[in-house]
Order: structure tokens, then C-alpha cells, then sequence
């Protein structure tokens, strides 16, 4: 036997020796996650819910993601052309895209998603009403023909707001638009195991094999980017109660729990093996007005209302003094830190309080003693502590205040009544606005001016919707900056709502696992070190 001979079966036996101890499947990665509520609605197009788009983020795919910047760039698409004039886009299809069903994404599946989204999105309806035409070209492309420029396009269908432009099957996209969709075919990196989805207790996603990431040159960013599925199942367990929730991360029986109460940040930032996570986009608490009944249709008394209001004294109520970083008395009408965040006006909004004044503004709007029904969700403890915090400002401010407590249930229920608060209605609520849908006028429901036909409050203001519609053709980012500092201003004028600070949700992890995106709970990025 030669030299050569010799060596090639030497190596074939060595090779056949050692298989069994080097080529193993690699062990499979589970990760068991604590939602900060049960998933009960599945459709992504039919709810703006968050727990219902963090499980779309796993689930669907979207035309474009939304980088750190929120900027779009592709992410099912390959890309786009558009003529010189902006009114005709192709969108094309990239490679490799197939649904969890086994069949291949076309661009008609992508055309019936995009119609059944946009009936339901804010910013998907203002897309279709400057939209002629949608249609397919051929299995790859799809086509926007445009009554009018709309410089918005790509942003719109990057959205992870309000509802994310999810693209399904068009067999399912095209079903009944007032039911929700309860087939989960996406084509995002894990499929829903409805198999094993038990109601108030489990929803369980396994990764998506035949999932192909994208292959860009930068990292991940937000939604944008390649989706790497590092996890082989991604297990969430319901548990309701937050203590118990914190208890089962510091036995490591999960992994991670989203939402952390502030109570426990001090005993969790004290354990090695847990790692917390300020998360980019907080919630914005706020004072609703009823704007078609006394005294609040008064937009006297609304403004002398705004010039009480201190951000400070809410945020120490809901979130306490210790942990400050949490949270932020500076809160605007857009997300502080993001693009349309501007500092116009306001010294209106948390300057200094002179409540002599205010008393005094009072009185000058012709307050005639109403007394003020505000509702009061106690078993929320954020929007309990602004009810409470309220009623005693009311009353330092000559209001008459009747203090309706019920349960949260209740009081969302209670505040879609237009009637009068002696027949069920009511005059102040609160609720909080998800950062996610306050980064523009796209998805920010309480900007609405369109009286009855707005979110619920019904202000009306004329110039809020035009200023709306300015921002969706503005050219470029210059362009609606300076729109969003006009809306600013018009808010501090109209008095729609009053913001009340900024609480910026905490997640936790074991400490082995990093790289997870701080906007929203996404998985795709994660994995253990």
C-alpha cells in the first residue's frame, strides 16, 4: 500500500471512529417567557393589543422593518421602484419566502393582506385613500398606483404599530373583514403551535424551518435586518400574579418575564443572574376628556385643567421616587428621544404650576359646578393612582370631582358612553398610550380631532386633522418635524388630552441571554452566550 492509499484509509477509519462522539444534533434551545397577559385575540390586523403583536413579531413577516432610527428597509421584499412623480411603486418580492403551510408568498397574498390591514390601521386607511390601484403583477411584484404622492409608503408598511401590515395567505386575507382570523399561517421565524395553546395558561412557537433571514450587511436592527432564530421553541406561561411571576425567574423555572412591577427592580438588580431591560419605548399615562358633555367641552376649562397638571406628582404616584430613570416627567406629545419629539411649548406642559392662577382661569371659564365624574379603575394601579392623584387636584382647584371606582373592565367598557354621566357616562378617564403608537400622528389615537368618529373622548379639532394630513405628505424628516412641533402646539391649544408622564416598561432575563431589541419584545435577535 502507498504512501497516499495509507493516508486516505487512515482517515476514513479515524473519521468512521469518532462519528458517534463528534456528529450529534445540536441541543435544542428552548426559551420560557412570562407575557405580561394572556393572549386571547391571534388576528394582528384586528386589534392594536400588544400582547397580540408581540405574538405577531414571532408568527408573520412584514414588506419592510423598521430600523433603530425607525427608518424602513426591506424585509420581504427584495426592494422597490417608484417613478420620478411618486405615483407608481413596485414592490418586489425577495427569494425563499414560504408560509408556514408549505406554499410560497406571492405578491397576491401580499396585495390581500395589505387591503384587510388597512381597513382596520390608521395609517394603513390614509395609505388606501391616496391609493387608485393595488394589484399584482405577477407572482413577485406588486404595484401602488397613487391618486397623489404619499411620501409615507415604505414607513407605513414597516409599521409595528397600532397593527403590523402582517402578510398571510391570501385565502386568509380575503375571508370576513368584521371576524378576526383564527388560522395562524404566517411566515415569520417560528409558526404557532396551536396544538398546544391552552387559553390563560400557554402559547407555544416552534421554530420555522424553512424561514430564510435576509442577508444584509448591517446587524439587527429593531425590525429590520436578518431574523435569526436562535431558539428552537419559544414557550410562553401565563402567570398573572407579578410576584409569582418574579419568583419562578429567580428559581430559573423561565427564562424571562416582561413586564417587572417596580417593587421588584431593587431585588432583581441585586441578583447576578438576572439581567433587567429598559425598554426604549415607554407608555404614556394620560387624562382623557369627554369632550361632548359639561363642563369639559369647554375648552376654557381644559386649558386651566392643563396648567395644573404636574408630570412629577403622577410619576412618584404611579411609579415611586427610588428607581427615577424608569420613568419621565418631560412628556410631549410624541415619544421623548424620537424623531418627532419636540420641545415646542413646553414650558405649557411641565413648567412652573401657579394653582392661584389656575383657580383663578377657573373661574374665568364659566365653570357653572358641575360635578365631575371620574372614573376610577382600582384594581390598575397605575390609572388608580392618576384617579386619585386627580380627584385631590380637582378639588385644590374649585372642581366639584365624584369619584366612580370600578374595575379596569368597567371603565373601558364605561367610556365608549357618549351619554350624559347622570345616564352612565363620565367626564375623565385615563388610560396609557403604548410608545409604539406614539412615535407619529400615524397611529396616535388620541391626536384624532374628528369629533364623533374619534377614538373615544370625541374632541373635534379642524386643525388637528389638517395638520394630520400635512404630516402624511410633508417631502421628507425635516419637513415633519416641523409639522409635529405645529400639532404640539395645537394640542396645547386644543387641550384633546393632557399627558402625565412616561413609564418605561422593565423586562428581565437570566443573565445567559443577550442581545435582545429594547422596543419591544422580540426574539429574533436573542440567544445565549
Amino acid at each position: 500500500m502507498d504512501r497516499r492509499q495509507f493516508l486516505m484509509t487512515t482517515s476514513a477509519g479515524m473519521a468512521t471512529l469518532a462519528l458517534p462522539g463528534y456528529v450529534r444534533a445540536a441541543p435544542r434551545v428552548e426559551f420560557r417567557w412570562i407575557p405580561q397577559t394572556d393572549l386571547t385575540l391571534l388576528d394582528p390586523t384586528f386589534t392594536t393589543a400588544t400582547i397580540t403583536q408581540n405574538h405577531a413579531q414571532l408568527v408573520f413577516d412584514t414588506l419592510y422593518g423598521m430600523d433603530n432610527d425607525y427608518q424602513p428597509h426591506p424585509q420581504m421584499a427584495a426592494g422597490h421602484e417608484t417613478d420620478a412623480d411618486g405615483l407608481r411603486w413596485v414592490i418586489t418580492l425577495r427569494d425563499q419566502l414560504v408560509f408556514h403551510d408549505g406554499s410560497p408568498v406571492r405578491a397576491q397574498d401580499a396585495v390581500a393582506s395589505l387591503r384587510r390591514w388597512a381597513q382596520r390601521d390608521l395609517m394603513g386607511k390614509s395609505l388606501m385613500d391616496a391609493t387608485a390601484e393595488l394589484t399584482a403583477l405577477n407572482d413577485k411584484q406588486l404595484q401602488f398606483k397613487l391618486k397623489q404622492p404619499f411620501p409615507m409608503l415604505l414607513s407605513a408598511l414597516a409599521r409595528q404599530t397600532g397593527s403590523m401590515a402582517a402578510i398571510m395567505p391570501e385565502r386568509l386575507a380575503t375571508g370576513p373583514s368584521d371576524k378576526p382570523v383564527t388560522e395562524m399561517v404566517g411566515s415569520g421565524p417560528w409558526r404557532f403551535v396551536r396544538e398546544q395553546w391552552v387559553s390563560g395558561s400557554r402559547v407555544v412557537y416552534e421554530k420555522f424551518p424553512g424561514y430564510v433571514p435576509r442577508k444584509d450587511s448591517f446587524p439587527p436592527q429593531f425590525s429590520a435586518g436578518p431574523k435569526v432564530a436562535h431558539m428552537d421553541e419559544v414557550r410562553w406561561n401565563v402567570v398573572p400574579d407579578r410576584a409569582t411571576a418574579i419568583a419562578a425567574l429567580q428559581a430559573h423555572e423561565v427564562d424571562g418575564v416582561e413586564a417587572v412591577d417596580k417593587d421588584f427592580i431593587g431585588v432583581l438588580k441585586a441578583d447576578p443572574s438576572i439581567t433587567l431591560l429598559k425598554r426604549s419605548l415607554p407608555t404614556v399615562a394620560i387624562m382623557r376628556f369627554n369632550h361632548l358633555q359639561p363642563p369639559f367641552d369647554n375648552v376654557l376649562l381644559r386649558r386651566a385643567v392643563l396648567g395644573a397638571v404636574n408630570q412629577t406628582d403622577y410619576m412618584t404616584a404611579i411609579n415611586g421616587s427610588d428607581f427615577k430613570e424608569y420613568w419621565t416627567d418631560r412628556m410631549g406629545v410624541f415619544v421623548v428621544g424620537t424623531p418627532m419629539a419636540s420641545e415646542a411649548g413646553m414650558d405649557k406642559l411641565t413648567g412652573k404650576r401657579d394653582l392661584d392662577k389656575v383657580r383663578a382661569d377657573v373661574k374665568a371659564s364659566g365653570y357653572k359646578g358641575e360635578t365631575i365624574v371620574l372614573l376610577d379603575p382600582a384594581d390598575f394601579p397605575d390609572y388608580h393612582a392618576a384617579a386619585l392623584v386627580t380627584a385631590d387636584l380637582f378639588k385644590r382647584i374649585g372642581l366639584k370631582v365624584d369619584v366612580q371606582t370600578m374595575d379596569w373592565g368597567t371603565a373601558v367598557q364605561r367610556r365608549n358612553n357618549q351619554d350624559l354621566p347622570s345616564k352612565g357616562g363620565w367626564n375623565v378617564a385615563f388610560t396609557g398610550l403604548t410608545g409604539p403608537n406614539n412615535l407619529d400622528p400615524a397611529g396616535h389615537l388620541a391626536l384624532r380631532g374628528n369629533g364623533k368618529a374619534a377614538w373615544w373622548g370625541w374632541p373635534e379639532s379642524a386643525k388637528l386633522e389638517q395638520l394630520r394630513q400635512d404630516w402624511f405628505k410633508a417631502p421628507d424628516l425635516a419637513a415633519q418635524k416641523k409639522i409635529c412641533e405645529q400639532i404640539q402646539l395645537q394640542v396645547i391649544e386644543d387641550v384633546p388630552y393632557i399627558p402625565l408622564g412616561a413609564s418605561y416598561q422593565v423586562s428581565a432575563y437570566g443573565s445567559e441571554w443577550k442581545d435582545f431589541q429594547p422596543q419591544l419584545p422580540l426574539f429574533y435577535t436573542a440567544h445565549k452566550a
